[in-house]
């Protein structure tokens, strides 16, 4: 866990985020030890992220970026396991919980689990997928944390 955003309230998901994991790899029968990074970080710093690497200009909630989708297909050893890494902006945490109404652990948790989705191949691009996806995450959540 990185915090470039300087808010301490982050690290108490650091153990649901484990489970998540955890639940995750159960789930889809991924039988590895899996590392990866979370950054926590401003709406202007996943501004300029999604600006520079996606061509999208504004602030978004989470951006996974995977290191398995990388088209050099070239993987070191240690990096075998290696998922990638999570961006996530700690205001979205606060405002889509209001807007969901939902906790802000539940929301901190729904954008870690959507980006490790991602990084495990899953995507919401086409109806089918998003179902997919979607539903995936409400299996491994709803164990962890209340809606």
């Amino acid at each position: 866990m990185i915090n470039e955003a300087k808010d301490k309230s982050i690290y108490r998901y650091k153990k649901d985020y484990q489970r998540i994991l955890e639940r995750a790899c159960s789930i889809l029968h991924r039988n590895h030890d899996y590392t990866l990074s979370v950054i926590f970080v401003t709406p202007e710093r996943i501004h300029e992220i999604n600006k520079e690497y996606r061509n999208i200009d504004r602030s978004t909630d989470v951006i996974s970026f995977a290191l398995q989708d990388d088209s050099s297909n070239i993987v070191l050893e240690e990096e075998e396991n290696e998922l990638g890494d999570i961006f996530i902006n700690v205001e979205a945490i606060s405002a889509q919980a209001k807007e969901y109404g939902h906790s802000k652990r539940r929301e901190a948790c729904f954008l870690f689990c959507h980006g490790l989705l991602h990084l495990m191949g899953y995507d919401h691009m086409c109806p089918k997928d998003e179902k997919e996806m979607f539903d995936l995450q409400d299996v491994i959540l709803d164990e962890v944390v209340q809606r």
